[in-house]
């Protein structure tokens, strides 16, 4: 594997990470934990182990050029993460939180020797009140990680045995740590509900208060306020308007916004639509694995973020397809801000067998519609414990991103990767948040329950099904065109359908488009995700390279095809 650095990464200076880490319920002081730690770990030696001690920058996991670690430990080594902290003056008489925005995996912390908390998701937020096990002046903070890539965790596309569609796995700490003083009685979280023209506020752990929304005061009642809005201005990726406000409980103030949209499936001469605030909508999308060549699950910057987002809806799209994996809040703050559709995915567990979960229903696709594959997934991935675990995660996913405007619909299953019993789990989902649309099963092993019909065709000219709901293709494309001085493999390309120039690429993925997916958004077609945003690692087709240095495509290439599948959706 080359060593490839993106630009932001080799010009990374300073504290990583600045950015204040949770947009949607800001407090005015926090401390950041990032930066340089040490970290200790045993690694297997011809001959005997041998007890590794560097220095990493957090947030970057060790398997990643950005953390300046020489060495990354073996997938199920037990690390052990430590530095020293101060706590500012001016936080006494508060309790202090301390945040950890992900850990990948099974994470054990302590301060000043004493346990505070355990975590095992290796994807989601987690937090711990600290206040009773701090002392005056330095304090030793210590974080013993195992990522063991147990299958019955949500593990995405993590693979020891990389290559292909699998990746470098990532270890240990790889999102924001901080700290955050706070008073007795404060905000949790913010739990946030829109319609088109009115907002629900609801503040978990506080009962009265005020909201302030565009300088009119509204009560917290109960730990909730009702803010009825005059002249809505909606928000879309054409026009992503926020309502910023300011809550107050106590001696607690955070600040934080919401957007006004609503979702939706209705039928338009005969075919069913998804709706975005009451109209057809086109989702006109892009798989996001969300990697960089530098910093593996984490970019050198938050700014990235923005420069994908920019990059690609400059080509014309609008939907980022978040594919098994979480982002840190910040990704999900720029998609709102600027005005990106998100699909987000549920990350799988369980094991994968290529012959079964890829191999077989891919040549199903070119079946008989009759004679296409379906199974009944009670029998699949049946440890109690692992079908548990991902059911927890998919009620913590929605818990942590539910107020944000840009998610739009969530994916359950991916291609069967840990599928089981999917009606019942898109019953549950459902249950925690019947504001979006639902993919029960993007790919294939459809059941009965899902909000559309959703398909991966990669190897066959691109078909509706014959269901009546609305019809997604939730993966096309795949294109290749390798730029081998920005790749990480020059040995090995994975792709769909390989070019060797630019312009034949470019023209390939024009007539996809122009002679394949406008023709069926005539006939129902709701979306596309087509693969994907960036290259990763052995994979090379995507719009930008890994290093995000080259734009395959310009924007001149789509020009009129974004404002073609809106008009025909609409027409």
């Amino acid at each position: 594997m080359e060593r490839l650095y993106t630009k932001a990464g080799r010009e990374l200076k300073g504290l990583p990470w600045m950015s204040y880490p949770r947009p949607q319920l800001q407090r005015k002081d926090w401390l950041c934990l990032n930066g340089e730690w040490t970290l200790r770990f045993s690694a297997d030696r011809p001959g005997g182990g041998e007890r590794i001690e560097q220095k990493i920058l957090v947030p970057f996991c060790p398997e990643s050029l950005l953390s300046g670690a020489e060495q990354a430990p073996e997938i199920g080594a037990t690390m052990l993460y430590r530095r020293s902290f101060r706590i500012p003056e001016g936080w006494s008489g508060r309790r202090v939180l301390l945040h950890f925005g992900a850990v990948m995996r099974k994470a054990v912390v302590r301060v000043n020797g004493q346990e505070i908390c355990r975590h095992e998701n290796g994807y989601l937020p987690f937090t711990a009140d600290i206040t009773d096990a701090l002392q005056d002046g330095a304090n030793e903070l210590a974080v013993e990680v195992v990522n063991d890539l147990d299958p019955r965790w949500p593990w995405g596309k993590q693979r020891k045995d990389r290559g292909g569609m699998w990746y470098t796995p990532c270890s240990g700490i790889w999102q924001t740590v901080w700290l955050e003083p706070v008073p007795e009685e404060h905000v949790e979280r913010l739990e946030i509900e829109t319609g088109l023209d009115w907002a629900e506020i609801r503040a978990v752990g506080v009962r009265e208060g005020e909201v302030v929304v565009e300088g009119r005061r509204y009560p917290l009642r109960d730990g909730a306020a009702r803010v009825p809005i005059e002249e809505p201005r909606l928000w879309s990726p054409e026009s992503p308007q926020l309502y910023p406000f300011v809550l107050t409980a106590g001696e607690d103030r955070v600040e934080s916004y919401f957007a006004l949209r609503t979702l939706e499936v209705r039928e338009r001469k005969g075919k069913m639509r998804l709706c975005l605030n009451g109209e057809p909508y086109f989702f006109h999308g892009l798989l996001d694995q969300g990697y960089w060549s530098d910093g593996l699950y984490t970019p050198a910057t938050p700014m990235a973020y923005v420069m994908d987002i920019t990059a690609m809806k400059r080509l014309g799209f609008n939907t980022l397809r978040k594919h098994i994996k979480i982002e840190p809040e910040r990704f999900y703050y720029d998609c709102d801000r600027l005005g990106m559709i998100v699909f987000q995915d549920m990350v799988n567990w369980g094991d994968y067998s290529y012959a079964r979960d890829t191999a077989l229903p891919t040549v199903q696709q070119n079946a008989p519609y009759a004679l296409r594959l379906r199974r009944d997934d009670r029998y699949m991935h049946r440890d109690k414990a692992g079908r548990q675990n991902f059911l927890d995660a998919m009620e913590g996913t929605v818990r942590a991103l539910q107020s944000h405007p840009c998610i739009c619909l969530w994916t359950i299953f991916n291609e069967g990767w840990g599928q089981f019993c999917a009606d019942e789990a898109y019953e549950k989902l459902k249950a925690l948040d019947p504001s979006r649309f639902i993919d029960t099963t993007s790919g294939w092993f459809k059941q009965t329950r899902s909000d559309v019909e959703s398909q991966h065709q990669y190897f066959s000219k691109l078909q509706l099904g014959r269901e009546k709901r609305p019809q997604l293709l939730s993966e096309i494309g795949g294109y290749v065109w390798k730029v081998p001085e920005h790749s990480a493999n020059l040995e090995k390309t994975y792709g769909y359908r390989i070019f060797e120039r630019r312009e034949p690429f470019a023209d390939a993925l024009r007539a996809l488009y122009w002679e394949q997916v406008l023709p069926l958004a005539r006939q129902g077609l709701c979306g596309t995700i087509y693969t994907q945003v960036s290259d990763v690692e052995d994979e090379t087709n995507g719009l930008v390279t890994f290093d995000r240095a080259v734009q395959k495509l310009r924007p001149v290439e789509l020009i009129g095809l974004a404002d073609a599948l809106q008009e025909t959706v609409r027409d």
